[in-house]
């Protein structure tokens, strides 16, 4: 008889939940991409849309096809999500260290939950329910809620540390390029490899930068009690502007964005279902 985990693991290993997911991959890529280049009008122009997810789905929309491209947008995105949800239960079984494979599902569960966040906002926006919204007004709300709550200060500190944990993670695979265990390589093309070893490297340490720089955010607003001084991806990057050489360092995570989104390309090629 067929076992709830034996169930889930036979769905995640399936193969139009992989097709599904995959093509979901991309479309998270792609959000990547468009954070990476509002980044850059960031740097450049000190101004322009959010460079967060609300930023992304505003930029799509503004296309001529935005609102098709939005609706195909959140389909993949909530297909990667449910494909990351079976990853976060039982996948990562090729790798042996526990420790590990437990750090990777929360990884898996972390995009999940980003997934989703990202394809409702797509669905408000293509379905005329609203707009993208400013989303580190949102989080400095939650924030100031969090706040008033007993032991607010605590529960905004601990969230600040787990974001800084999953951080420098993200870097550390990054400088340990150990996310090359994650993909089948046999699939990858001729000679792409190389690229996509140091496409990811390049984005695993600037996204892992950017959400350092967040964590710091949410730390002060608990240190200082003050959901004003929380902030999400955007609020992180414009901080990175305006620190000395900031138009250099903001760059550079940007391009650390871009190469992430190119690797989530290779990665829904290649990445390993079992």
């Amino acid at each position: 008889m067929s076992t709830p985990g034996s169930m889930v693991r036979t769905a995640q290993r399936s193969t139009p939940i992989a097709v599904l997911g995959r093509a979901g991959m991309v479309c998270y890529g792609v959000v990547h991409l468009i954070v990476a280049y509002l980044g850059v009008q960031i740097a450049v122009a000190g101004n322009g849309q959010s460079a967060d997810k609300s930023g992304a789905v505003e930029e799509i929309a503004s296309t001529s096809f935005g609102g098709m491209l939005l609706w195909v947008l959140a389909i993949g995105l909530f297909a990667f999500a449910l494909w990351q949800v079976l990853l976060a239960i039982v996948g990562y079984g090729w790798r042996h260290k526990k420790r590990t494979r437990v750090f990777k599902r929360i990884g898996a569960a972390v995009r999940a939950v980003i997934a989703v966040s990202i394809g409702v906002t797509a669905v408000r926006v293509a379905s005329g329910a609203g707009s993208a919204g400013d989303g580190d007004q949102q989080q400095q709300n939650f924030t100031a809620k969090v706040l008033e709550l007993p032991a607010g200060r605590i529960l905004v500190g601990l969230a600040a540390l787990i974001v800084l944990c999953y951080g420098i993670a993200a870097v550390s695979s990054g400088v340990r390029r150990s996310f090359m265990k994650d993909l089948n390589t046999s699939e990858l093309p001729a000679g792409s490899q190389q690229w996509v070893r140091r496409l990811g490297m390049i984005g695993y340490i600037g996204k892992g930068v950017a959400i350092g720089i967040v964590a710091i955010l949410l730390g002060l607003a608990a240190f200082r009690s003050n959901p004003n001084e929380a902030g999400g991806l955007d609020a992180a990057l414009r901080t990175l502007a305006d620190q000395p050489f900031g138009t250099f360092l903001l760059i550079a995570v940007a391009l650390g964005f871009a190469g992430y989104g190119v690797y989530c390309f290779a990665a829904a090629r290649s990445h390993r279902t079992a």
